[in-house]
């Protein structure tokens, strides 16, 4: 596929998958461990988030801190989800979530010009805003414990389909990256521009 063709089709596709109705967080009760499980497969956000940190961590960071990026973000996801359920208001979660996107397709574009520990501390500035979101989601009276469990797990597991995507991103040439970069932060700002 040329160049060209190959940009206009991942354009078309990003502004089909980024309208409002595709949003993770709806602000409905949840509980559980598979609902946990499920929820960050439910919306672009959370999705593009889970696998831009992984893509990072494979491309940018020391292999021998290769699941830094993963293990911060699913540590600080956690906290998050915690400081929800202890009442602390997080102000502007939504536009902070859908801002975390842009900011880590910006940290793939600029790839090695941000040092490991500014890296990470975005990592888990994004993670908390996830995580806030989460926790505020679940219902009284249900099991934070299998709730977290889950939407840990299914983060986890996203952040792996991140790390092999960077496997494979490394053996393309250099324009596939960038660009795949480039549409993960325009997906961000135009979620964002719907969350204002």
């Amino acid at each position: 596929m040329k160049k060209s063709n190959f940009l206009q089709s991942l354009g078309a596709a990003t502004l089909l998958l980024t309208t409002a109705s595709a949003q993770a967080h709806t602000g409905h009760g949840t509980e559980g461990f598979a609902v946990g499980l499920a929820h960050p497969f439910m919306g672009l956000d959370h999705l593009l988030a889970m696998v831009a940190v992984g893509i990072w961590s494979m491309t940018v960071l020391p292999k021998a801190f290769r699941l830094a990026g993963p293990m911060v973000f699913i540590a600080m996801l956690l906290v998050g989800a915690l400081t929800a359920m202890a009442g602390v208001v997080l102000p502007q979660v939504e536009p902070g979530i859908a801002a975390s996107v842009a900011v880590l397709g910006a940290m793939l574009l600029m790839a090695r010009h941000i040092g490991l520990v500014a890296g990470l501390t975005m990592v888990a500035v994004v993670a908390l805003f996830h995580g806030y979101a989460h926790g505020a989601e679940l219902a009284a009276g249900h099991s934070f414990a299998a709730y977290a469990a889950g939407f840990m797990l299914g983060s986890a597991a996203l952040h792996g389909a991140g790390l092999g995507a960077g496997v494979a991103l490394q053996r393309l040439p250099v324009w596939v990256g960038r660009s795949v970069a480039a549409l993960m932060g325009a997906s961000g700002l135009v979620m964002l521009a719907t969350r204002l």
